[in-house]
């Protein structure tokens, strides 16, 4: 199939699945992809132009704008809405069937006792943070965490000192969307110790999914050392 997809962690998950899209953004990992924009940007008549068979889109990721507008130049879309582990799992099941991959959900464990509180700055200047619902607070509490800000809405606007009030354990600073680095380490100590964390692991979903629940699985044991230290 010739496929476009406007979501980086589905780019992601069809290249694993054997079908790698022919386009997608200029935020796709993918290499040797041809680029038809950002995700909130997409260049429509280039996506167009290519007589793609299917374009992948996230209500999240892609404006409701951009998916009218490829439906009415007759494009074939699948959009996925992806807020828990839940909706991911009807949302593969969707787009493998669509794609004709063969896909089941993985079984998963009960969720686990909190280990370890956090908060989760996504954006600076102005402050966001990870709220709820949301798949990445939903990721979280399936290895043990829990988000302190997950109360406020998806993506609350919250500055360092509410934070703070909050009371987390830790803050994890992921790589994406803002590029949290050491360098910002000390201010986001103000809230409480920070931790620097692949954001892909946290908000890219579908075939990284397994592999980031592991992944962050393994690294709650040292956040809550981390805590208890503090």
């Amino acid at each position: 199939m010739r496929i476009v997809s406007l979501v980086p962690s589905l780019t992601e998950t069809l290249d694993d699945w054997g079908h790698p899209p022919i386009a997608g953004t200029r935020f796709c990992a993918l290499a040797g992809l041809a680029r038809v924009g950002g995700t909130k940007d997409p260049d429509l008549a280039a996506i167009a132009a290519l007589e793609p068979d299917l374009v992948v889109l996230d209500e999240e990721e892609n404006r409701r704008e951009d998916y009218e507008a490829l439906v009415g130049l007759g494009l074939a879309v699948y959009a996925c809405a992806v807020r828990s582990l839940g909706d991911l799992d009807d949302a593969l099941a969707g787009l493998a069937a669509a794609v004709g991959v063969e896909w089941s959900s993985p079984p998963r464990p009960a969720r686990p006792p909190v280990r370890v509180r956090v908060a989760v700055p996504i954006w600076r200047r102005p402050w966001v943070a990870l709220g709820g619902p949301t798949y990445a607070t939903s990721l979280l509490a399936a290895v043990g965490v829990a988000n302190v800000l997950a109360d406020r809405g998806a993506y609350p606007r919250v500055d360092l000192a509410a934070m703070a009030e909050a009371r987390p354990d830790v803050v994890l600073a992921p790589s994406e969307p803002y590029p949290f680095a050491e360098r910002h380490r000390r201010e986001l100590e103000t809230v409480a110790p920070v931790v620097l964390v692949d954001g892909r692991d946290l908000f890219w979903w579908g075939s990284r999914t397994p592999g980031a629940t592991a992944r962050l699985g393994e690294a709650v044991a040292r956040w809550a050392a981390i805590a208890t230290r503090a």
